[in-house]
């Protein structure tokens, strides 16, 4: 097979790992890629993931019989429409059917129209009716950016006078287009965690929870970002939670999708709060999550590719269910300093490339490789250090041993990934 994986971070990095152990696979060109996946196939950096034109051409040119979307961003462009118009098999929904993602409100309004659970919300796209609306809410006020923000664009503010303040920053023009309108939401109780899913468009089935650490620094304080780290399995998706969440959540969405003509192929990110009355829904991602698409990859026991080639072809009855290796898998993102709001750039890293043993895997997330060949940091989150472990104290002690022998001093990372799992329950 020759497939075609788009995307340049961590979470296409893991992809592109497990993807090249198939035996499936003849040829694998990534783009653009980065420089940690260089090994493994073919990069193009010179495609980004938006241009949705020059990818389908590329596809089309290089005979691919797969494509693997990663990042949101080339869903929102309609990579996977023009793909469809072509007849190459998509892993990924199309722009329509990605507006689980790519629009809250959207995804709001069709977990109301259908009775799926989730927060009480309202839409505003101006700063006056928004904060008039703060008065239907109680402290803590949750405020999203409607649109695609990187991850960034959520704030649970403590108080009124830092909600009010955190509209006129989104409103303002904060993320671009993506702020034109917020979302508030009444403020859910319970802990979070991260459901995956595969769907055919008709069918589904379930990959696997994870839980991530959105803030910035140790005890989850600090500003919200892209995920500082994850792990896998997550103690809160307790066989009967999942069952619920499967038969509230995932199994009517991808129902009400197809009935409302905008089948889901690809996988959904369900992002769930365990709250007193059960699930209900957080967010939607129209895509595996970063960095629990690498917890996952090194989790997943056996050959991705024949799910991911089911999904695309509409047609999940023939697909082997997905089975786990037991243990866990922890993930623990190093940043560049500044992240996220400014990140430095340009930094050299030393020792990311060594061996560190059968249990650690460096995905790369935010490099480039210098005109003299020294890995630099290319972004905000930079590298993933993964490790697999009989449990989370020892999966966690792997990744923090290695990424002690890591010499980057523009970079920083939380100390206590995966504290949750660690806490009496």
């Amino acid at each position: 097979m020759n497939i075609l994986l788009v995307g340049s971070g961590g979470r296409e990095h893991a992809l592109a790992w497990k993807i090249a152990q198939s035996p499936l696979v003849t040829r694998l060109v990534v783009a653009p890629g980065n420089p940690g996946m260089a090994s493994l196939g073919e990069m193009r950096p010179d495609l980004k993931a938006t241009d949705a034109e020059g990818l389908a051409a590329l596809a089309r040119e290089m005979k691919a019989d797969l494509v693997v979307v990663g990042p949101e961003s080339a869903l929102a462009e309609g990579l996977a429409d023009r793909l469809e118009a072509a007849g190459i098999p998509c892993f990924g929904p199309t722009q329509a059917a990605a507006q689980l993602e790519t629009s809250k409100a959207f995804s709001k309004a069709f977990l109301q129209r259908h009775g799926i659970p989730t927060a009480g919300y309202g839409v505003y796209e101006d700063v006056a009716s928004a904060k008039a609306a703060l008065d239907r809410y109680s402290a803590p006020y949750v405020i999203k950016a409607d649109g695609l923000a990187a991850g960034k664009g959520v704030a649970i503010s403590p108080d009124r006078a830092d909600a009010e303040a955190e509209i006129e920053r989104m409103l303002g023009g904060r993320f671009g287009s993506a702020g034109s309108r917020v979302v508030i939401e009444e403020f859910m109780d319970g802990e979070e965690g991260s459901l995956f899913v595969l769907s055919d468009g008709t069918r589904s089935v379930l990959f696997g929870g994870a839980q991530d650490h959105k803030r910035a620094f140790d005890g989850d304080l600090g500003p919200n970002t892209g995920g500082m780290g994850a792990y896998s399995p997550a103690p809160v998706f307790t066989a009967a939670f999942t069952e619920a969440a499967n038969e509230r959540v995932v199994v009517p969405t991808i129902q009400k999708m197809a009935e409302e003509g905008v089948p889901y192929r690809g996988v959904l990110y369900v992002g769930l709060m365990a709250t007193a009355e059960g699930p209900k829904v957080v967010e939607f991602n129209a895509r595996f999550g970063d960095p629990e698409c690498q917890v996952l990859m090194m989790r997943l026991d056996g050959d991705v590719v024949p799910l991911l080639l089911a999904c695309a072809r509409g047609d999940l009855t023939q697909a082997s269910a997905p089975a786990f290796k037991p243990g866990v898998v922890i993930c623990v993102v190093l940043a560049a300093k500044g992240y996220p709001d400014s990140p430095l750039e340009g930094s050299v890293i030393r020792g990311a490339d060594q061996d560190f043993g059968p249990h650690v895997q460096v995905f790369h997330a935010g490099t480039k490789l210098r005109d003299d060949g020294a890995l630099a940091a290319a972004g905000g989150r930079v590298l993933n250090v993964c490790a697999y472990g009989d449990d989370v104290a020892q999966a966690r002690e792997r990744a923090y041993e290695a990424i002690a022998k890591i010499d980057w001093p523009g970079g920083f990372h939380r100390t206590d990934i995966g504290w949750r799992a660690l806490e009496p329950r």
